[in-house]
């Protein structure tokens, strides 16, 4: 957060607000930041509204300052443009709203919720698949069964970053909460797959050994 810009006779002043650890195999990728006591700030004063300064260093200590911007260059097409332009995404509240009974609960009620709340969110559960109950015992050789997995859970408003959403998804939440009717939630399903090797029989009867891949869940996102 940019506090003061730097003058002729003095330097700037900034405030950390968020670090991101990145590999080099994440280029392309949307990386996202909390930048809401910056937003605060610019709330109460707009015209301290500086803007964001982003520092990116290697991992051999070379620091590459680089600023954020939020128009394009003149040199720059729209398309190109849209796949790097920053986004502010702000979730309020409406002043005008009911707060429901949530004031009228106990501490303890309110930390039992969010144990229930953060149990309820997306995430992998086991799921064991007996070949011999699904019926596929008369192919398959080996193994006699598996840990597949599955998704499920809920996609809350606002999504936290440990549910992998994507941009999509967070937008579509986003609707959501201002009108249920229109769009539903985003779904918890599967964000990252594996495979397993079977021993089975073919068409001709021949024992074979093959990779099926997709067969097991290994991370779950919004989706």
């Amino acid at each position: 957060d940019i506090v003061r810009p730097a003058s002729k006779i003095s330097d700037s002043i900034l405030r950390q607000l968020d670090v991101r650890i990145m590999q080099g195999s994440s280029s392309g990728s949307w990386e996202t930041f909390d930048v809401l006591p910056a937003v605060r700030r610019w709330l109460q004063d707009p015209s301290q509204n500086f803007g964001l300064f982003i520092q990116l260093a290697s991992s051999l200590n070379r620091a590459e300052p680089q600023s954020v911007r939020l128009i394009r260059n003149a040199e720059e097409g729209q398309f190109q443009w849209s796949e790097h332009e920053p986004m502010l995404i702000i979730y309020s509240r409406d002043p005008n709203a009911k707060s429901a009974s949530v004031l009228s609960r106990t501490k303890r009620s309110t930390r039992k919720h969010r144990r229930k709340g953060r149990r309820d969110n997306c995430r992998r559960h086991a799921l064991y698949v007996d070949f011999y109950d699904v019926g596929w015992d008369d192919w398959i050789l080996a193994p006699p069964g598996y840990d597949a997995y599955f998704c499920h859970g809920d996609c809350p408003f606002p999504l936290p970053d440990h549910l992998n959403a994507t941009n999509h998804a967070i937008v579509q939440t986003l609707v959501n909460s201002a009108n249920p009717a229109a769009v539903p939630r985003a779904c918890c399903v599967p964000s990252e797959m594996s495979a397993i090797s079977i021993l089975h029989r073919d068409q001709n009867d021949m024992v074979v050994l093959s990779v099926y891949r997709d067969m097991v869940v290994e991370g779950c996102g919004c989706r």
